[in-house]
């Protein structure tokens, strides 16, 4: 039975996901990205390669940074003040976003760059403090209410970004996601544990990078580490790229307009947190190997399906499809990890986590963006995302059976 101490913690540590949920339905997958490829550069396949390459190369810093912050965090023991740091920078940038004129490509590329590595390195210390604070025989609930807090705080984002998109005010939509992102992010900051200051040295760099790459050996060492990662590199990498450019691809391929794709992911975000309540118990009843086996064979028939549909009516089914896949195989990932770290170095392991998880983002997008600027269309790109699924679940097939 847990007390009442740790249900706060428990609260407050999912809605920091509720909190960056804004940032990610409207800038990251649904109105920004369209407005930046088609308001602000204004030609179409080079918005996609723009689009890809910015969130490729925010990706690129923040794999670089990752392993740095988590094993920093172990060493020095600034957990709280760096994770608000950089709440407060992302928003700050999304703000930015408010002064963008037609033609500030560039302005607006870098300004993405800034907001996205925030957002991603920032998630590197909140993933660490699971194993800290919640108690193991609830990491796999506990991880799918906090990504369905998050889908419930996209839907709430996206209702009032609909209301601003109905006056055409776009600035405002910005505005209110950079405030939302602040303002929920606050109970983490004043319910958990105040940081235990460690040993700060000159050469922090030089040491966490040297326990970054003892990590890494330990992780090599280790047959199923070394196949989740491999394998978490893959199949995060589809989920990173149809979270990208699934908006895009409704719109210039499908002919979706502005309001019919905010309620399309509005769905998506009901059906995603269906997901991951469905799943949070199985999570921690049930052999989670297979669970999260079938989820990433489940997304390979979904891009298969997206590349056959010409039609809105059956997209608004695959969207359906995809929501329920969505939140549970990124909670159920989160949970499968967190058992596989030895204790006393979550910040570390989770640091050497977010390194593939952001390295995986440069590959898709990438990948999506230059696809489709070769082929001048979206679809080609379709089975890009779905071979990744595919090298995905073959090595998962390699971990051992009996986690």
């Amino acid at each position: 039975m847990l007390n009442s101490n740790t249900r706060k913690l428990i609260w407050s540590w999912a809605l920091f996901d509720f909190a960056n949920s804004s940032y990610s339905a409207v800038i990251g997958a649904v109105i920004f990205p369209v407005y930046y490829s088609t308001y602000i550069v204004g030609e179409k396949s080079l918005g996609d390669l723009l689009w890809g390459r910015a969130i490729s190369l925010s990706m690129f810093l923040a794999a670089l940074m990752s392993p740095f912050l988590g094993s920093s965090r172990d060493i020095t023991g600034y957990k709280k003040k760096t994770i608000f740091a950089l709440v407060f920078l992302g928003s700050l940038s999304v703000s930015g976003f408010a002064f963008l004129k037609p033609l500030d490509i560039y302005l607006g590329f870098w300004l993405v760059v800034l907001a996205n590595f925030s957002l991603e390195t920032s998630l590197v210390i909140y993933n660490a403090y699971l194993p800290e604070v919640i108690p193991v025989s609830y990491w796999g609930r506990v991880s799918a209410w906090g990504f369905g807090l998050g889908y419930l705080g996209s839907i709430f984002s996206l209702i009032i970004a609909l209301y601003f998109l109905n006056q055409k005010q776009f600035s405002f939509i910005w505005l209110t996601v950079s405030l939302f992102w602040i303002l929920f992010s606050l109970p983490l900051l004043f319910s958990f544990p105040a940081d235990i200051k460690g040993k700060f040295e000159v050469n922090l760099l030089k040491k966490a990078y040297k326990k970054t790459f003892f990590t890494l050996k330990e992780v090599f060492k280790n047959k199923n580490l070394r196949f989740f990662f491999l394998s978490y590199f893959f199949y995060l990498d589809g989920v990173n790229t149809v979270i990208i450019f699934s908006s895009l691809f409704a719109y210039k391929t499908l002919g979706f307009n502005f309001k019919e794709l905010v309620y399309l992911y509005l769905l998506v975000q009901f059906t995603s947190l269906l997901g991951c309540f469905i799943l949070a118990k199985p999570f921690d009843k049930f052999n989670l190997k297979k669970i999260i086996s079938f989820l990433i064979l489940f997304w390979f028939c979904i891009s298969l399906l997206t590349f056959f549909t010409y039609a809105k009516t059956l997209f608004w089914v695959v969207a359906t499809l995809a929501g329920l896949g969505l939140g549970s195989i990124q909670a159920g990932s989160r949970a499968f990890f967190s058992a596989l770290i030895p204790s006393g170095q979550e910040g570390s392991y989770f640091g050497f986590y977010g390194l593939v998880g952001k390295s995986s983002a440069i590959l898709g997008p990438l990948g999506f963006g230059l696809v489709s600027y070769i082929f001048k269309s979206q679809r080609p790109a379709v089975l890009w995302v779905g071979l990744l699924f595919l090298l995905g679940y073959l090595f998962f097939k390699q971990i051992d059976s009996r986690i």
